[in-house]
């Protein structure tokens, strides 16, 4: 169930939040929550992507799709994954260190 990538975004979302609050820049937090929107942009992204390709989108020409269809297109466990697993990671270290 778990795959590389989900361990990759978890431990670059971990990177993330211990930079930002070891910085005294945000507290565990908020941190987290940085480093998290980091992966769900990410996500959100590459759904845009795939749904423009799917409706026949090429480079060079104007997006097909609304900027809200990569938040509502496109989701597999696989890419809710790659954003629950690092928020849990980044939740737990929150707790544990706040």
């Amino acid at each position: 169930m778990i795959n590389r990538t989900h361990i990759e975004h978890t431990v670059a979302a971990l990177i993330i939040q211990a930079a930002l609050a070891l910085t005294m820049v945000s507290s565990w937090w908020a941190a987290g929550a940085i480093a998290c929107a980091v992966f769900l942009g990410r996500e959100i992204a590459q759904h845009e992507y795939k749904h423009a390709i799917n409706t026949g989108w090429s480079w060079g020409q104007s997006l097909p799709i609304r900027g809200y269809e990569g938040v509502i297109h496109g989701w597999t466990l696989d890419s809710m994954l790659d954003v629950v697993i690092p928020a849990a990671a980044c939740s737990l270290i929150a707790v544990c260190l706040s």
